[in-house]
């Protein structure tokens, strides 16, 4: 089975792009917008509308392979490619990739995926977005070429064993954080809020107080409406916690990373991005540092990476050098999604947690193919995608979880 053709659409995405830079600088919102002017190059408002390119290959026998190019909701900072624009980069796709996929044989993701690696622009690597959407779109072409799931593909092409067990959801709440997570607890989500802690003031506090409040609201709340209920409680801070109590003021951050763990149990505790060092070299060095101290002391939190942890080679930087316990590969900043499943399988050779996240700023498309990824690769969790309405990102991620699941199971494949 070949590819007779290959067309594209501009389409939208699950959420926004945001400035993060103007956002840290003190933006406020103002209901769904923020007023002021963007600080991040390219962007033309500090949020803009999300935007998406749906790729779709067209095989010999009439099948149309898919998959969506996007880019997370803050891009352009944190050593990410700049923002991704539908009508900059439609052009760029017909003409100089598509061209090399055009009667390829659809006998290897692996080979293809190659094919993707060495295409460059001027001399300039593919946009991650673009990247990131024609793989999928060749993934999901190879396993229509043999009449698999996506996640049998991966499977076959890596040596993986399949198995039919559920893989834990991480929800994000945006800054609906309080009704939000009622959602998340009606819904059952194994892993929850995110929060959107990205701003001192109102929400981490002058001296952390306000994110203890939160962490003792979600606990009360749990254990009086669903006592029985267990979720990981994962925040992600965006750097806060370092900008309150110095960015290398390691045994400060840690002792409040403990007075949170406190204020939280009896649930188990994950701080992502607790620093942000402001370069690749310098967020290895102190998350590492920052890692080692609450090892040290016995602190009951998992460090989690993000913010400088873009690439397949940065992934595996950070756990060669156990910086942070757990790592999120966020797959559109990886680009090819081949990365991304050499990702998680290095982080868990490595003995270090392997969250296959992602944006809320995908599509459907994007969340379903790296749900059938995921099922195959078995990470220790998935975000649940696009958005951060809760429920139509979850739905769409368990939904998929779910079918595999069962087309699993009835093919003999047990948990």
């Amino acid at each position: 089975m070949k590819i007779k053709a290959a067309i594209c659409a501009p389409g939208r995405t699950g959420f926004f792009f945001d400035d993060q830079q103007a956002i840290k600088k003190g933006a406020l919102a103002d209901g769904g917008l923020y007023p002021g002017g963007p600080l991040t190059e390219g962007f033309t408002a500090i949020r803009q509308a999300g935007e998406s390119v749906l790729v779709m290959f067209i095989l010999e026998d009439g099948q149309v392979a898919t998959g969506d190019c996007a880019a997370v909701q803050y891009s352009g900072t944190g050593g990410r490619d700049p923002l991704f624009l539908a009508d900059v980069f439609i052009p760029l796709l017909e003409e100089s990739v598509f061209p090399h996929f055009i009667g390829q044989q659809l006998d290897s993701f692996k080979r293809l995926a190659g094919i993707l690696d060495g295409i460059f622009i001027h001399g300039k690597k593919l946009h991650t977005a673009l990247s990131y959407g024609v793989s999928q779109a060749l993934l999901d072409a190879v396993a229509k070429a043999h009449s698999q799931m996506i996640c049998q593909v991966v499977a076959r092409e890596n040596g993986l064993k399949l198995s039919a067990a559920s893989l834990p959801i991480f929800t994000q709440s945006g800054d609906a954080r309080y009704d939000n997570f009622d959602k998340m607890m009606l819904k059952g989500a194994d892993v929850l809020p995110h929060g959107l802690i990205n701003e001192v003031k109102s929400k981490l506090g002058e001296k952390g107080e306000k994110l203890v409040e939160y962490m003792k609201w979600m606990r009360g709340r749990a254990m009086e409406f669903a006592p029985d209920y267990r979720p990981v409680f994962h925040l992600d801070v965006y750097g806060t916690i370092g900008q309150v109590f110095g960015e290398r003021c390691y045994k400060e951050m840690a002792a409040y990373l403990n007075v949170l763990a406190e204020a939280a149990a009896p649930f188990r505790v994950r701080i992502e991005g607790p620093v942000d060092a402001g370069s690749r070299e310098g967020q290895m060095l102190a998350l590492r540092e920052l890692t080692q101290w609450v090892d040290r002391l016995g602190i009951p939190v998992e460090i989690v990476a993000d913010e400088w942890c873009n690439t397949l080679q940065d992934i595996k930087y950070f756990a060669d050098n156990r910086a942070g316990h757990m790592i999120q590969i966020k797959t559109p900043d990886l680009g090819n999604i081949q990365h991304a499943i050499e990702a998680v399988l290095y982080c868990k050779g490595r003995g270090v947690l392997a969250y296959q996240g992602g944006t809320c700023n995908e599509t459907d498309r994007s969340a379903q193919i790296c749900t059938q990824i995921a099922m195959a690769t078995r990470p220790h969790q998935i975000l649940a995608k696009p958005g951060m309405g809760v429920d139509e990102g979850f739905m769409i991620v368990y939904n998929e979880m779910q079918r595999v699941r069962a087309i699993l199971a009835y093919e003999g494949v047990s948990e």
